[in-house]
């Protein structure tokens, strides 16, 4: 069965919104930097949203806001991911509760492993937990990136004790093989370290690519790791407070159930309510049409890379509406946004942010309307033929 895929809004309502996207620059700039999307919200969000303002339901999150129910549903239905409830607790972002975990599962100053190039934030969240960051890189090949399991087991025999997982990956999109996260749960579990999984961006996996939650990759993923989740980067939500910390099993849930209660306070109201919604069956027919938007962007970017920078090299990503690209070719520098944005008024993500992999690269976000993404190409593109 055929789905009709999302409508992005059109540009002039989208720069009266007040978020960073919107307000970082000036109306002369096209911007693709931050991972917001330019979509409608999900009706049943709405709703939502729309009622909690009529009644001045502007409280505090309550004890019992639905959120671990319907994230159980939503698992089930999204992943053939069957959660035990009493393992998913929540709080007020993602980075949030990956900092919590750590802070209990880790001594000061302890190596945690991340895997650049990566989110910018996994770098200061280990050092807000009190850690010191291990670097051991993504391998880049002709398909794609992939985990560096002997670079991994190396960093763990010198003495490395977490793993912060990004799965799937930001910002190469990688949806990490079922094979590579169990073989990672297998070295942490025989070194006995925990592995955090960030899995913000499961939900947008691209047919026929399939997502495996890390705790789904074996018994032994479940014996060493924590994901942490939210609704917020698939259904435009960042500004609402509210995601979900799963233990893999009783010992982690454990750990979760003894955070502070300041922890779960941390999540606002109106992000449970929209946690509630965008989990909620009634969404799951606005997630097909957000992917098959998605789906046409992301091919879309390949055949504009191709008619106007055609030495860029861009592998489409399993997952999610960032896209990971390599224009060194082009001679920008180091860090080729900073040159795209003063002489094209285009806002791309800072390749080396993302650590020093990232020299030479940019990230796009192509969330928005196919019109907007051919628009910023093309001016790229005339910068590169001046």
């Amino acid at each position: 069965m055929s789905v009709t895929p999302l409508e992005a809004l059109p540009l002039e309502l989208l720069r009266q919104r007040a978020s960073t996207k919107w307000r970082k620059y000036g109306d002369d700039v096209l911007p693709f930097f931050v991972a917001e999307t330019d979509y409608p919200l999900a009706p049943a969000i709405t709703r939502a949203l729309q009622r909690a303002v009529e009644l001045g339901d502007t409280g505090y999150t309550p004890p019992a806001p639905g959120i671990r129910e319907t994230f159980v549903g939503f698992a089930q239905r999204r992943f053939g991911w069957t959660v035990d409830p009493s393992h998913v607790f929540w709080t007020g972002d993602v980075m949030m509760g990956v900092v919590e975990i750590l802070r209990r599962i880790i001594e000061p100053g302890d190596r945690v492993i991340v895997m650049p190039p990566v989110y910018p934030p996994f770098y200061d969240t280990v050092e807000e937990a009190g850690a010191v960051v291990e670097r051991v890189s993504l391998q880049r090949t002709d398909a794609g990136w992939q985990i560096d399991l002997d670079g991994v087991e190396a960093a763990l025999e010198a003495g490395a004790r977490a793993i912060l997982l990004c799965n799937p990956h930001n910002p190469t999109g990688t949806v990490h093989s079922r094979e590579s996260l169990a073989a990672l749960a297998d070295l942490a579990d025989r070194f006995g370290v925990p592995v955090v999984s960030d899995e913000i961006h499961g939900p947008l996996a691209h047919a026929p690519v399939v997502f495996t939650p890390f705790l789904t990759a074996s018994d032994a993923a479940r014996r060493v790791g924590y994901a942490v989740t939210s609704a917020s980067k698939t259904f435009n939500l960042a500004g609402l407070k509210c995601a979900v910390m799963i233990g893999g099993s009783d010992r982690q849930a454990n750990v979760l159930r003894r955070l502070p209660a300041e922890v779960e306070w941390r999540t606002g109201i109106f992000g449970g309510l929209a946690h509630v919604a965008a989990c909620s069956p009634e969404s799951d027919a606005w997630v097909d049409s957000l992917l098959a938007a998605l789906a046409h962007n992301r091919a879309l970017l390949s055949q504009l890379l191709a008619a106007h920078l055609p030495l860029a090299t861009y592998v489409e990503p399993d997952a999610g509406y960032l896209a990971w690209v390599d224009v060194s070719a082009y001679g920008w520098g180091d860090n080729p946004a900073r040159e795209i944005l003063r002489r094209t008024k285009v806002a791309f993500h800072h390749g080396p942010l993302f650590g020093d992999e990232g020299k030479g690269f940019v990230r796009i976000n192509f969330g928005c309307s196919p019109d907007m993404l051919a628009e910023a190409i093309e001016r790229v593109g005339a910068l590169a033929r001046s």
